[in-house]
């Protein structure tokens, strides 16, 4: 994958279940575009074809995507800063002790809230103009994720938890 040197995209042609998507979001810059690929079996494509959506994807994102794809470059530099900020995020987000940030390989960490109600602390952030992702589903209810910006973004981020 984009944030991590492991991916099963290469093991597709060998298995007859398996699906890898992709998103051009973050790593390409795209988020907005909602552009993205999938690599399948052939004989899953077939039956894809037959509950697609007509104009999935609107010229602009298939411009973009393709336009994106030409500077390599710009790319592996964008994910490398990525990866870079969300070490950093992640080293930040560990010294506020009622949270518990998990390991990530992509472009959020989530994180356990302890000790506190973690749809206040969305809440809070939110009146801060600061926007992450409660999560409500079982086993995730006290987790909040967090999603890898720029260092400003991020300091700001912490400050605003540290207040708290």
């Amino acid at each position: 994958a984009e944030f991590n040197n492991a991916s099963f995209i290469t093991q597709v042609p060998h298995y007859t279940n398996l699906i890898v998507l992709r998103t051009f979001s973050k790593w390409a810059g795209l988020a907005g575009l909602r552009v993205g690929y999938g690599a399948f079996p052939l004989d899953i494509i077939a039956h894809l074809w037959k509950i697609k959506q007509p104009y999935n994807v609107n010229l602009a994102g298939q411009v973009a995507a393709l336009v994106s794809l030409q500077d390599k470059d710009y790319l592996l530099d964008n994910v490398a800063k990525i990866i870079a900020t969300r070490k950093e995020m992640l080293k930040g987000l560990a010294t506020i002790d009622w949270l518990k940030p998990y390991p990530s390989q992509t472009n959020f960490v989530l994180c356990k809230v302890v000790g506190r109600d973690a749809a206040q602390v969305k809440a809070g952030l939110a009146q801060k103009g600061i926007l992450v992702r409660h999560y409500t589903s079982h086993g995730l209810e006290d987790h909040l994720r967090f999603s890898v910006g720029t260092a400003a973004q991020i300091k700001r981020l912490l400050e605003v938890l540290r207040s708290f």
